[in-house]
């Protein structure tokens, strides 16, 4: 397994160094090399002095013996990491045997930076993985990624100047048997000024409220206009400085026909108008028509985005996650953001959405909305009005 974690997270930190994909990353980067570096381009950064303590938090057992993991009780929470900074947390690992076959939307995680009360990441552990529709599939990102077989990965760079904490609560009833954690990060003598901190916040609708419910199937909806976005489907906002870094999210079809063609739209520093506004789900996902279509979509994972996961697609209970970084571009902001996407064009779908949002910003930012009860965070089919969905009673 070390082999395998090893390379991949020295060609994510090197790729970080060329393209600057966050301000953390390159935070980390400046610490790690020394002077004189940029008159010599062509040695990579690893191959230099390093300026930190490599450290880790890991679920090993205390005894020397072979029981590796926390067993979580139903309701508890368990201290998975804990450090004082300034430091850098650069790869989390995760695997975890549960009783509940929806352990995965169940296990809520938070993170806590510099002694917040408030987490900054609050996201049930699946859907923090991309896995947002409770259910395991093996793909690779650049910074997520399921490997075989239930083995959960993350390489965002997540900087600390005081403190840092994470923590994972069971809120189911059943009791978690075996939570294993490896946690990798670095103790560096300062951060730059520019270092920003790590966020993620979690959305879903269940389902999305419909525009219309006056269609027989996706044309009839093309009279329908959205130019403010008031009615889409909201990934995060939040206020502050920073940048976004993309979003994960899991579909469950409610009704027939293509759950796409509602195009993203980005409010950046302006509650009114957005400033960014796409053409499509799909393409804002960067694939293309359909994803090849009612009977022979494709799913893909590539290193920016990806579709990993396409099953019974265009019918009722399809499903589908999703990814998309923006590490070429994160997308900037001076005081306000909000992300979001229209659930089909102009809102004239009901499906379900669940979503991770993932963004850096300057100060550790906390006021989230209230996480869903569990609950209600499991992936069930809605009878709602339109093509192909059961009338609600």
């Amino acid at each position: 397994m070390s082999s395998d974690i090893a390379p991949r997270r020295g060609f994510l930190q090197r790729m970080g160094g060329l393209a600057g994909l966050s301000a953390a990353a390159a935070s980390s980067a400046s610490a790690q090399t020394g002077p004189g570096a940029g008159s010599f381009p062509f040695l990579p950064h690893y191959a230099r002095a390093q300026n930190y303590r490599s450290l880790k938090q890991s679920s090993f057992d205390r005894t020397g013996g072979n029981a590796d993991a926390w067993p979580i009780k139903p309701g508890a929470t368990h201290e998975l990491f804990a450090s004082e900074g300034p430091g850098v947390i650069t790869h989390i690992w995760f695997t975890i045997a549960a009783n509940s076959s929806d352990h995965l939307k169940e296990i809520v995680i938070r993170m806590y930076w510099d002694g917040n009360s408030k987490p900054s990441v609050e996201v049930p552990v699946g859907d923090f993985f991309g896995l947002n529709l409770g259910q395991y599939f093996v793909y690779q990102s650049a910074f997520l990624n399921c490997s075989s077989v239930k083995a959960l990965n993350c390489y965002f760079a997540m900087p600390f100047r005081k403190s840092a904490r994470i923590t994972a609560t069971n809120e189911s009833s059943q009791h978690v048997g075996a939570f294993y954690s490896n946690i990798d990060y670095q103790i560096v003598p300062a951060l730059p000024e520019e270092a920003l901190y790590f966020h993620a916040q979690y959305r879903q609708a269940t389902p999305n409220k419909p525009t219309t419910n006056d269609w027989k199937h996706n044309g009839d909806a093309d009279k329908l206009k959205n130019l403010d976005g008031k009615e889409n489907y909201v990934f995060a906002e939040t206020r502050g400085r920073g940048h976004l870094m993309g979003v994960t999210m899991g579909v469950l079809q409610n009704q027939d026909y293509w759950m796409g063609e509602g195009d993203e739209m980005v409010f950046v520093d302006d509650e009114a108008h957005p400033l960014i506004t796409g053409t499509g789900t799909e393409d804002y996902f960067n694939g293309a028509w359909d994803f090849g279509g009612r009977d022979t979509a494709i799913p893909f994972a590539h290193l920016y985005n990806g579709a990993p996961l396409i099953i019974s697609g265009e019918r009722p209970g399809g499903r589908y996650c999703l990814y998309r970084w923006h590490a070429d571009n994160p997308i900037t902001f001076t005081k306000y953001l909000k992300y979001t996407i229209e659930h089909g064009h102009a809102n004239h779908r009901a499906d379900n959405y669940f979503s991770v949002a993932y963004w850096y910003q300057d100060k550790p930012y906390t006021d989230f909305p209230v996480l869903p009860p569990a609950a209600s965070r499991s992936p069930r089919l809605k009878a709602v009005p339109g093509p192909g969905a059961p009338e609600p009673a």
